[in-house]
């Protein structure tokens, strides 16, 4: 029992501030009533996010697509730098470039924030940038929650995560199915490293006597600091309008296991694609971080995007529209290689990332001085 000079119990004392979470709710209610659709419903702050499902009626045969994820250690680079108000914008880009991948639509997203302790300004900051990639995505981020972990975490860390639901329609789902030999594979550019291989930058940039966040860096133009929080490219928008106008077989997003093993997830088993490393330039961070690390160009390439963040597979003669259309937008887009008919048993640079597909190759030399 407790002497009776020894303060009581609380869930304050305990470390968890109500007072805390909810000034932090205040701070970020603007950034999420600018985050929505004409078919959300209820206020904010309710139990449940709202969405108006009578949209479905505009579609003959809707499928449903649901993705989430999280940023993985890049919130570490955004923790050390004090900089929360863009890792959201990664976490939206993690979730729906997933789900445009078969076609759909995203709709809304709900997020996660895990913290040990929560400060309101950092936790508006982080769910500000989120609010904004759904603006860039055309989705309504509809709810979240903030949950505060005194003694399971630091007080100045946090994770994050999100989920997010889509809508196709039947007859317009993308996939491997689509995908012929003759295809041509169009490459669209990424930002940097996106949310991808942090663990292996970090380990090469900040932990092995590296230039560290703060070291400025001429073949970067800024500090490694700067590069590593470069926000994400979210491309939803750009792929749907793609796919609305011209015949897109498939998308591919270029995540964790890099470009051989995302493409060939979206390719039947019986093709192959043989992408040329010619045709591009790599950012110059992966040189980078392949050049301080001593790192093998095949360990580059399972590990990172190299410069190309989303992928499609669609006819030959639908490539130069797609590309002009995605340059109107402001994205870079090029023909980077094409599908054929797998050899025998043929395995490509690395297996299909989650399972069954198609092999994928990534031939010739990197274009150098661009």
């Amino acid at each position: 029992m407790k002497e009776p000079s020894e303060p009581p119990a609380s869930y304050a004392a305990a470390g968890v501030s109500v007072e805390e979470g909810e000034r932090a709710v205040a701070l970020m209610r603007a950034a999420v009533a600018a985050a929505q659709r004409p078919e959300t419903r209820g206020q904010f702050g309710g139990f449940a996010g709202i969405f108006d499902a009578s949209a479905l009626t505009r579609y003959r045969h809707p499928l449903l697509a649901t993705s989430t994820d999280g940023v993985g250690t890049k919130v570490a680079v955004a923790r050390a730098l004090g900089v929360h108000d863009t890792i959201g914008m990664a976490l939206v880009a993690m979730v729906v470039d997933d789900l445009v991948v078969c076609g759909a639509e995203p709709w809304f997203m709900t997020d996660y924030i895990a913290v040990g302790r929560v400060i309101p300004e950092q936790i508006a900051a982080i769910v500000s940038g989120i609010a904004r990639g759904c603006q860039q995505a055309g989705c309504a981020l509809l709810g979240g929650e903030t949950a505060e972990h005194p003694g399971l975490m630091a007080p100045d860390e946090y994770d994050l995560a999100g989920a997010g639901t889509a809508v196709v329609e039947a007859d317009r789902l993308l996939g491997p199915d689509r995908v012929r030999a003759g295809d041509v594979v169009v490459a669209m550019a990424s930002s940097g490293l996106h949310a991808n291989g942090y663990s292996l930058a970090r380990l090469v940039l900040l932990d092995s006597g590296g230039p560290g966040l703060d070291g400025y860096l001429d073949d970067l133009g800024r500090t490694v600091g700067e590069e590593l929080l470069e926000p994400t490219r979210i491309y939803a928008r750009d792929c749907l309008e793609v796919a609305e106008r011209v015949e897109v077989h498939a998308f591919s997003h270029v995540t964790g296991g890099g470009l051989a093993a995302n493409l060939a997830r979206v390719l039947p088993a019986n093709l192959a694609a043989d992408l040329d490393r010619g045709t591009w330039s790599p950012l110059p961070i992966f040189d980078v971080i392949g050049g301080l690390g001593g790192i093998e160009q095949a360990e580059l390439e399972r590990t990172f995007n190299m410069g190309i963040g989303m992928l499609a597979v669609l006819p030959a003669g639908q490539a130069d529209a797609a590309i002009e259309m995605l340059a109107d937008r402001g994205v870079a887009a090029w023909a980077c290689g094409q599908v054929r008919e797998r050899l025998g048993q043929e395995q490509g640079d690395a297996p299909a990332k989650g399972g069954d597909g198609g092999a994928v190759n990534l031939v010739g030399r990197y274009r150098t001085g661009d």
